[in-house]
C-alpha cells in the first residue's frame, strides 16, 4: 500500500474554470502512486459553491468540499476560466490572499494568472499567462512583469505557467522540485508526456507539425539522448541529422522552441540529478557520464538552473532521503 503524503494541494474551482488545466493538475498532483511505493501529494478539490458549472456548461461538479478547504494547502491552485474580465469572488481572493499571508505556494495555470494578480499577490513578481491574454493582462496589471514567450515562470513562491500543455510542464517542474529528477521522470513516463522542457522555452513553434517526415528531430534526438556522455557538439548533431548547423539550429527553434544547445544541456543535467538520485556520491564521475566535463562544471549548472549545489541535491533527494520519505 502506498505511504500518504502530508504535503497538501488543493485546487480552487470556480464557475466556468476551465477543465482541461483542472485534468492537467489531477493527472499530476491527485493520482495515487504505486509504481513509487507512496503518494506524492494529498490532493482535493474546493469550491466557494457546493455545484459548480464548469466552462460553457460542459458538465457539472458536485460533492466538492467547501472554501475552507483551501486554508490547509501547502499548495494552492487558482481558478483559471475563459472570461478574464470578469471579477473573480472575493471569497476566492481572500482565500488566495490568505494562502499567500502563511506562506503556501501559489500556482496559476493559463488565465490564473489573473486571479492571481486581482488578489494582488503579482504586483512586482514575474508571472506569464497564455499569450493570447497578455495585451489585457498588461493594461490592468502594469505592476507585473510579465513574460510572454515562455511556458512557465518558477518565481519561488508563485508559479504561473502559459496554459493548456504547459500546465503539465509546470506540474511535472513542481514535481522534479519537490521529489527529484527521478520521480518526475516517473510522472512523466505515466503522463506518456516529454519529462523535462524548461520553462523559457516558447510558448508556441513555427511550425508544431513538421511539413515533412524527414524533418522531425526525434531520430536525432534519441541517438543523442543514448551518447550523453560523449563530448557531443552542435556540430556533431548536424552531422548526424545530415543539415548544416544553421538548419539545425532553425528546426530546434521551430519544433521544439529552444536551441540545440540548450536541449543538449538540459538532457544532460537532467541526467546528472538522476544519476545523483541513484546514489553516486562522485561528482567526478557524474560529470563524466553525462559529458559535463567537470565537477566544477557540474556545480556551476546546478547552481544556475536548480538553485543547487550537487551535494545539496543528493541530501534532498538521494537514497538515504528517499528513505526518509
Amino acid at each position: 500500500m502506498a505511504q500518504e503524503s502530508s504535503h497538501r494541494v488543493v485546487v480552487i474551482v470556480d464557475e466556468n474554470s476551465n477543465p482541461f488545466e483542472l485534468g492537467c493538475a489531477t493527472e499530476v498532483f491527485g493520482l495515487r502512486r504505486p509504481e513509487l511505493g507512496r503518494d506524492l501529494y494529498d490532493f482535493r478539490l474546493c469550491s466557494p459553491e457546493p455545484q459548480v458549472v464548469m466552462r460553457d456548461g460542459f458538465f457539472t461538479l458536485t460533492g466538492v468540499a467547501g472554501l475552507d478547504a483551501a486554508e490547509e494547502a501547502d499548495t494552492l491552485i487558482v481558478p483559471n476560466r475563459p472570461d478574464v474580465e470578469v471579477p473573480r469572488r472575493p471569497a476566492v481572493l481572500d482565500a488566495v490572499r490568505r494562502a499567500h499571508a502563511r506562506g503556501a505556494r501559489l500556482i496559476g495555470l493559463c488565465s490564473g494568472a489573473f486571479t492571481l494578480a486581482e488578489a494582488g499577490v503579482l504586483d512586482g513578481r514575474r508571472a506569464t499567462a497564455h499569450w493570447q491574454w497578455a495585451p489585457a493582462f498588461r493594461l490592468r496589471f502594469p505592476a507585473v512583469h510579465l513574460e510572454t514567450d515562455v511556458l512557465f515562470v518558477d518565481d519561488g513562491d508563485i508559479l504561473t505557467a502559459a496554459g493548456s500543455a504547459a500546465a503539465l510542464d509546470l506540474g511535472l517542474h513542481v514535481v522534479r522540485r519537490d521529489h527529484g529528477a527521478e520521480v518526475a521522470n516517473t510522472v512523466s513516463r505515466r503522463l506518456v508526456f516529454a519529462a523535462h522542457r524548461a520553462g523559457g522555452q516558447r510558448q508556441f513553434v513555427e511550425r508544431p507539425v513538421p511539413d515533412l517526415p524527414d524533418e522531425s528531430l526525434a531520430p536525432v534526438l534519441a541517438w543523442a539522448q543514448g551518447r550523453l556522455d560523449s563530448p557531443l557538439t552542435v556540430p556533431d548533431l548536424a552531422i548526424r541529422a545530415a543539415v548544416s548547423a544553421a538548419t539545425l539550429h532553425r528546426r530546434f527553434r521551430a519544433q521544439l522552441g529552444t536551441t540545440p544547445l540548450a536541449w543538449l544541456t538540459g538532457e544532460r543535467l537532467t541526467l546528472a540529478c538522476r544519476l545523483i538520485e541513484r546514489g553516486e556520491a562522485r561528482f567526478d564521475v557524474v560529470a563524466r557520464r553525462t559529458g559535463l566535463g567537470t565537477a566544477t562544471n557540474l556545480r556551476a549548472l546546478m547552481r544556475r538552473e536548480l538553485g543547487l549545489t550537487p551535494s545539496a541535491y543528493r541530501r534532498r533527494f538521494g537514497p538515504i532521503a528517499a528513505e526518509g520519505h
